[in-house]
């Protein structure tokens, strides 16, 4: 999936899209985020994110590489999800990777399937999102 540009620094932009707390701000699936661990983001923290359509997969960063690189996994009845950003500098601030896996076993994972191919556009728009959230002149 193509990178999504973001008009600040890479550390301004890493650290507001590693923080579970903000993640409702920008991306669209989410209601709230429940029970994160208490500190700042780091490897081992865990929270449950708290969707629209009902599913709560319990979440947890398992790499947090500032500025470069961070990961997180979630898992909810028979689904696995897998979502790494990688965060590069250019002229006028940074671009954001995104590599993303969705599995789905036994039952799941017909469903898995169809939802893995829809996943990339909805990744992709959220973290637009969250590049106009952070390009506005009081940015949060």
């Amino acid at each position: 999936m193509a990178g999504v540009r973001f008009g600040v620094p890479v550390e301004v932009a890493f650290d507001y899209l590693v923080d579970p707390h903000r993640r409702p701000e920008w991306q669209s699936s989410l209601r709230r985020v429940e029970d994160v661990d208490a500190g700042a983001p780091r490897v081992g923290q865990r929270w449950v994110d708290v969707t629209v359509p009902g599913p709560r997969p319990r979440m947890e960063t398992t790499e947090l590489e500032r500025p470069d690189r961070w990961t997180e996994t979630g898992t909810w009845r028979g689904f696995d999800a897998v979502l790494t950003l990688t965060f590069e500098p250019v002229t006028d601030g940074c671009e954001v990777g995104v590599e993303m896996r969705l599995t789905g076993r036994g039952p799941a994972r017909p469903l898995a399937a169809a939802l893995s191919a829809l996943a990339p556009r909805a990744v992709r728009a959220d973290l637009t999102r969250a590049s106009r959230i952070l390009s506005r002149p009081t940015r949060p």
